[in-house]
């Protein structure tokens, strides 16, 4: 087994070997079954284009969720391939000597559960307050990338929001309140969305991109391994329908107990939702990829990926912004 491989593969298997909180939640279902629809759209490809390359993120099971995936149409017949850093998989065509536009349609069947580590209080219980030596397999979540520093101003902000706590967990926790009281919600203006940690320290709002993206930087400052996740979500009251864009959410490691996730941008929206989205995430979501900077396989002509949710297109080896992206839902059933 290659090395980045082994470490992927420890990865998974702690993660997997990590017992699950099950509980019943007044803001979640326990689980949600539904077919999920990824429309792409090529829209005027030049007429003189020679090469077309496309991919397209996509979703699979895990502990949280089971994927099935249901068809693929489309112009040209694409293959799933591994990027190799996080895993995310993703499905990968090739057009030559394209036609003005083109049109692939992917459905899925998604059953998402509620995942639940359980309360503050219960995880500060858990939390023995001291810390081992990393997995290999946990250092990445431990860098920086390129919008997400965790050095400098980074590591004094972070200092200060957590003086006094002890352990891991208080850590995250203050530094989840500091990211939850200083940062709005609000996507006017231009520079939101990029997930760039510096920026939102200074502007102090933006969407879920920018939310989770501080506090990865800040938790990672502290020596926390913190990872982020990104899909879609799926409104809690309706049962059918469209979807407008993407969420992102993000999880910090705590030896001994596991992933803990977050989701202080729907916490920020919803504060009857702040102490259940520290430690929780509901199941009106679907997870396609995790990480930033991502090296898409096979490898793109462009730069890495700040992130992966949306489709990425070159033409003749520059990147391709001519793309109409759709995506829908509809329930098939829900487990209250």
């Amino acid at each position: 087994m290659k090395p980045k491989n082994a470490l992927i593969f420890a990865c998974i298997s702690i993660l997997l070997a990590m017992p699950l909180v099950v509980r019943t939640s007044q803001f979640s279902p326990r689980s949600r079954t539904f077919l999920f629809t990824y429309q792409v759209t090529l829209k005027a490809v030049p007429e003189n284009a020679r090469r077309v390359r496309i991919w397209i993120p996509r979703p699979v099971s895990d502990a949280h969720q089971t994927v099935v995936l249901k068809s693929v149409h489309g112009p040209v017949q694409l293959r799933e391939t591994t990027e190799k850093t996080h895993g995310n998989h993703m499905l990968y065509g090739e057009m030559l000597h394209a036609p003005g536009a083109a049109e692939f349609t992917i459905e899925y069947q998604v059953t998402r559960r509620e995942y639940s580590r359980g309360d503050f209080q219960d995880l500060v219980k858990a939390d023995p307050g001291r810390r081992g030596p990393l997995p290999v397999s946990l250092r990445l979540c431990l860098l920086p990338n390129r919008l997400v520093p965790v050095g400098g101003r980074i590591k004094h902000l972070a200092d200060e929001n957590t003086r006094g706590a002890r352990g891991p967990v208080e850590q995250a926790h203050a530094l989840y309140d500091y990211v939850f009281h200083t940062v709005r919600y609000d996507k006017s203006g231009t520079g939101w969305g990029r997930g760039d940690s510096l920026w939102v320290c200074d502007s102090k709002h933006g969407n879920c991109t920018d939310f989770h993206s501080l506090f990865i930087s800040l938790v990672r400052a502290e020596g926390i391994p913190a990872r982020f996740e990104i899909g879609f979500p799926l409104p809690p009251d309706s049962t059918a329908g469209t979807i407008p864009g993407y969420h992102c959410w993000a999880e910090f490691y705590v030896d001994g107990t596991g992933w803990i996730p977050v989701d202080i941008s729907e916490a920020w929206q919803d504060p009857r939702k702040h102490d259940y989205f520290f430690g929780s995430v509901d199941a009106n979501r679907v997870q396609f990829t995790m990480g930033r900077d991502l090296v898409l396989q096979p490898r793109p002509d462009g730069p890495p990926l700040n992130y992966f949710v949306y489709p990425y297109v070159e033409i003749d080896g520059r990147p391709s912004d001519g793309v109409e992206k759709k995506f829908a839902f509809r329930d098939l059933s829900a487990s209250k």
